[in-house]
């Protein structure tokens, strides 16, 4: 006899801290561990479900006051480049690409430190030493590839333009984290990595690419939105950003549902049983 078994991850919630992203605000995450035989196919569902992966943990913001972060995808069937990103799609068009199995290397490191000291030097992970960086980079339980762009024309030690630590979902890439040569910055490295996973993506017939969160009112994260269209999950449901401008981040305190609730909306995936 056959029946069907549902996936029965513990989560958990982290306490309230600063915010990255906002200044003044608190945020709290809604987590899981990620580990076991099924770990792809809880990856799987609940990327679909706004979670992003970090290392062996599942998380999705699940702030009391604030609705800011947004997972973002973009459907690659319907994409089509801006003027701007086709040119940039031409600075670039020398960069070699090789898709790699996610195992640190010295270069990376050095070119992850970089970008860190340029673009986020009093970020959460200013403080990551190299044995973190290898676990952020290592410690995954899912198909995972490191994306390495390499500038045949630079000398040997400054060959590594960029890289890209992305999971492999059953419905696209996830681009867990990207980092990129700070000296190259009129190369417009950052979208170059995404253009480049989304043709990826089309010539592996995936139908998403998902960037991560989108956060209003964060400088930081508004490039997003240029990758048109894109959509972003909300109230449950993935829909189309069609205007930035009309997206708030706030959220009444008696809007916010229980963690019990949060965790009974989540769908689950399915295992197949088979008693004798």
């Amino acid at each position: 006899m056959h029946h069907s078994l549902p996936i029965s991850p513990q989560f958990y919630v982290t306490a309230p801290q600063p915010c990255p992203y906002l200044e003044g605000r608190m945020e709290r995450k809604l987590f899981t561990a990620l580990h076991g035989a099924m770990a792809a196919e809880l990856n799987d569902s609940l990327s679909k479900q706004g979670f992003r992966r970090s290392q062996n943990v599942l998380y999705r913001p699940s702030c009391t006051d604030c609705s800011a972060c947004l997972s973002a995808r973009i459907p690659v069937a319907a994409f089509k480049p801006s003027k701007n990103q086709r040119r940039i799609l031409r600075r670039n068009r020398h960069l070699l690409r090789e898709a790699t199995s996610p195992w640190a290397t010295d270069r990376q490191y050095e070119l992850f430190r970089e970008y860190l000291g340029s673009r986020h030097a009093d970020g959460g992970m200013a403080d990551m030493d190299v044995f973190e960086f290898s676990a952020m980079i290592e410690e995954t339980p899912v198909k995972t590839r490191v994306i390495e762009y390499t500038d045949p024309d630079a000398p040997e030690d400054r060959r590594l333009a960029a890289a890209c630590l992305t999971d492999v979902l059953d419905d696209g890439l996830s681009m867990v984290y990207s980092f990129y040569d700070p000296s190259r910055a009129r190369n417009s490295l950052g979208t170059y990595i995404i253009l480049d996973h989304i043709e990826i993506a089309r010539t592996a017939g995936l139908p998403y690419v998902y960037l991560g969160y989108w956060v209003p009112g964060s400088p930081k994260m508004d490039y997003k939105a240029r990758f048109r269209p894109v959509e972003v999950y909300r109230d449950g449901k993935w829909q189309e950003l069609t205007d930035p401008a009309e997206v708030t981040p706030d959220t009444h305190p008696l809007s916010v549902d229980p963690i019990s609730e949060q965790v009974a909306q989540i769908a689950l995936p399915v295992i197949s049983a088979q008693k004798g």
